[in-house]
């Protein structure tokens, strides 16, 4: 990693953008620590897949949580067929998890 000031990158921006390019991560060091980092493509889609991948995991833990306190609803497959029917209501299944779980119907 290189700390640079903003006006050497200007000054030398092609031979900054090379450094990036081959791997180098650049800090643009700024007033009031308002620094800008530069870093070439491979690592930034890096980051951002360790993003959504902790995005992922942190869903993924409050599934689990919910499971846990009992928030979840299970469905067989004959039960979800039958919800694509265009006249398909709630089923008293379905109305009792809304009301033990003070769901508000969204219309």
């Amino acid at each position: 990693m290189v700390a640079v000031k903003s006006v050497n990158v200007r000054d030398n921006f092609k031979d900054w953008c090379d450094k990036i390019s081959k791997g180098e991560t650049v800090v643009i060091s700024r007033p009031r620590n308002e620094n800008i980092y530069m870093i070439n493509e491979a690592e930034y889609n890096a980051l951002q897949k360790a993003k959504r991948n902790a995005e992922y995991l942190a869903m993924i833990d409050e599934s689990t949580s919910q499971l846990a306190r009992g928030e979840t609803i299970s469905f067989t497959l004959e039960e979800l067929q039958a919800m694509e029917a265009e006249d398909w209501k709630p089923t008293e299944k379905i109305l009792a998890f809304k009301k033990r779980h003070d769901i508000q119907r969204k219309d």
